[in-house]
């Protein structure tokens, strides 16, 4: 009899491992998510500017495979039955692929749930699409790419907004000081204002409050000062680390279940020389398809080789007629490299519809 391969979440990471497992394994695959849609969270930044993004339903990218979709809510695991807890149902399985991502971290800081949004899901970017219609001044508090992308993709698109960006640190302090020149310069032409080094400690309805007992006013608050994981791993009893994370090996498996992967944002994902690796699609997508391709292996009796990674490059849009590319080493600190400009611009968007094509052929090579 067949085993069963329950993959829970279909983010970047979800859906690739769902398809490569149908074709990697003569397992049954059974993909649960919550909505019957795939989000390119990578471009919600762009949704909430007003723009439009493509519609893409998980039964399409799923046709033709042997992949079973389950769309609801999973509200449990329990590792001792095996079973996916939904609902209305629960699922048994054999092996389970853990890939429910991450999502904003709103509790943090004193109300950020009540009166901040974000761009971590389609929801929060259309709610917050919906807000600027009224809007004059908005503050994107977060400096890192998510903060940096939302700020200018708004300044760009909605000329009519004055624009702030308030970061705890330097504004893109781990890029190259030819990269942080340029993205300084660009943020001058678009208009946004920018407070570094500013530790906010609430935000309420007429903006933030900042540790230095200052405030920054703004009608809407963009959040993306940090983010969290679903605490499913942790109430299963799995091997966590401090975050949440699935604490998993150098196969994506899980260090206290063996018979589970963890893969994406939600898993604590670790070089051999201890080098975490940021959440990102560029760290998701080729570790997810050597974590399928272990799988696979060990379902064959043959004993998986251990991922190797480096990074390449750190994409950054700037609204859609402006990019930068900051190359860097293996370890993912800057080169002096950069590529700016429209150039960077369409390099940036290449990589964003690869994205796609690589959900619709997971076996492509990604690094």
């Amino acid at each position: 009899m067949a085993e069963h391969i329950v993959v829970i979440g279909a983010g970047y990471a979800g859906l690739a491992a769902a398809k490569l497992a149908a074709r990697w394994t003569d397992a049954d695959v059974t993909l649960v998510n919550e909505r019957d849609r795939f989000v390119e969270r990578v471009r919600l930044h762009q949704l909430a500017a007003g723009q439009a993004l493509r519609h893409l339903p998980l039964a399409d990218l799923l046709a033709g495979t042997r992949v079973r979709l389950v769309v609801g809510r999973v509200t449990a695991v329990d590792p001792q039955a095996r079973e996916v807890r939904l609902a209305d149902r629960a699922l048994t399985y054999d092996r389970l692929v853990y890939a429910l991502g991450s999502h904003a971290d709103l509790d943090s800081v004193p109300g950020v749930r009540a009166h901040a949004h974000t761009v971590a899901t389609a929801d929060e970017a259309e709610r917050l699409r919906a807000d600027l219609a009224g809007a004059e001044v908005v503050a994107v508090a977060g400096g890192g790419l998510t903060g940096i992308e939302a700020a200018a993709e708004l300044a760009e698109s909605l000329p009519h907004l004055r624009v702030a960006l308030v970061t705890g640190g330097g504004l893109g302090e781990a890029l190259s000081p030819k990269a942080r020149r340029y993205l300084r310069a660009t943020f001058d032409r678009l208009g946004v204002g920018v407070r570094e080094h500013a530790r906010v400690t609430s935000v309420d309805a007429e903006g933030l409050a900042l540790a230095d007992g200052t405030r920054v006013a703004a009608d809407t608050v963009v959040w993306t000062a940090g983010f969290r994981v679903p605490e499913l791993a942790r109430d299963a009893g799995f091997a966590v680390d401090g975050t949440g994370r699935m604490v998993v090996d150098q196969t994506l498996t899980s260090v206290s279940h063996p018979e589970v992967l963890g893969i994406g944002d939600a898993a604590a994902i670790r070089r051999p020389d201890g080098l975490e690796l940021r959440m990102a699609c560029a760290t998701g997508l080729p570790t997810t398809q050597r974590a399928v391709r272990a799988l696979a292996d060990r379902l064959r009796g043959q004993e998986p080789e251990p991922f190797r990674f480096s990074y390449v490059n750190q994409c950054v849009s700037l609204g859609r007629r402006h990019g930068l590319i900051q190359f860097v080493r293996g370890d993912d600190s800057p080169r002096d490299a950069v590529l700016t400009g429209r150039l960077a611009a369409r390099y940036k968007e290449a990589v964003v519809r690869a994205t796609v094509l690589f959900e619709r052929h997971p076996r492509l090579p990604v690094g």
